[in-house]
């Protein structure tokens, strides 16, 4: 009798076939290959699915409070037996991915009696050339740069409402302490530019992941009163102009329900690759 398929965990001689998956699914699958370049092996865990011949066609990152998976078009997954004993010794936090992967993913936690308390879809969307189209009507006096130390204060102001906005679940208290830890580590560790006008930063975009070939665009944040003048796109086409001349492709993805943002990144180039889900415990 043939052995039924089985999530295993992944072992290090299995490292090269890993990245060579998750690389052919980089495009859609940008977060899931970021928190695998930088997980913790002591903490973190990576757990696949194998044919009879031994190669990887599915596989599911974990770290933290996360889970991501990453199921390259498979519709018949076993469950995955691990599942209600992470949720015994772990709180998950989101489970994350594209759609259909996710939609999986929840049928099989509703069967061990796990609901998401929310549920969010957002457009994916990539452009691997130069944008185009953003300086036109650009805002007089409107000045992008790179941010400084001392721009500090002002960067975790549009942070915190950034996060606010639109990432923070509804069900969830906003920290501020956390966001400004957030905030010193973007400035450390991304790319980023601001948006000033009159000596005021008024916009902020930043990279979120970095992966084997590509960027991800995120913290993109324009305060209200300035919306609706080109600057988010301005912001964005000098940001994603430096990122490509950088070889690399770019991925975001923007909630179905903010059709303005969808239509800034339309109009200087991006298109919509698939529907992105992440689903909150």
């Amino acid at each position: 009798m043939t052995e039924p398929l089985r999530w295993r965990k992944m072992k290090k001689q299995q490292t090269a076939q890993t990245e060579s998956l998750l690389q052919s699914q980089e495009r859609w699958c940008m977060n899931a290959c970021n928190r695998y370049i930088n997980r913790n092996p002591k903490e973190d865990n990576v757990w696949l699915l194998r044919d009879k011949a031994g190669e990887i066609f599915a596989l599911m990152v974990h770290i933290k409070q996360s889970l991501l998976p990453v199921l390259c078009g498979q519709k018949n997954i076993p469950p995955p037996h691990f599942l209600r004993g992470l949720f015994g010794a772990i709180p998950i936090h989101s489970l994350q991915g594209k759609k259909e992967d996710v939609l999986i993913m929840e049928t099989a936690l509703e069967k061990i009696g796990q609901y998401a308390a929310e549920k969010i879809d957002y457009d994916l969307m990539c452009i691997d050339r130069p944008p185009e189209n953003f300086h036109t009507g650009s805002l007089a006096g409107l000045i992008i740069r790179k941010p400084q130390p001392s721009d500090m204060d002002a960067l975790a102001a549009l942070q915190a409402s950034y996060e606010q906005e639109e990432v923070i679940p509804s069900a969830a208290e906003f920290n501020a302490a956390v966001s400004r830890l957030n905030t010193q580590r973007i400035f450390s560790k991304e790319q980023i530019l601001v948006a000033e006008l009159d000596g005021r930063l008024i916009g902020k975009i930043n990279t979120n992941a970095a992966t084997f070939s590509r960027y991800q665009v995120g913290g993109v944040y324009v305060v209200p009163d300035y919306r609706g003048r080109g600057i988010a796109r301005r912001m964005a086409g000098e940001f994603i102009i430096d990122l490509v001349s950088q070889g690399r492709g770019i991925s975001l993805f923007v909630k179905k329900s903010n059709p303005c943002a969808r239509r800034v990144y339309q109009r200087i180039g991006f298109e919509i690759a698939g529907d992105y889900r992440i689903s909150y415990y």
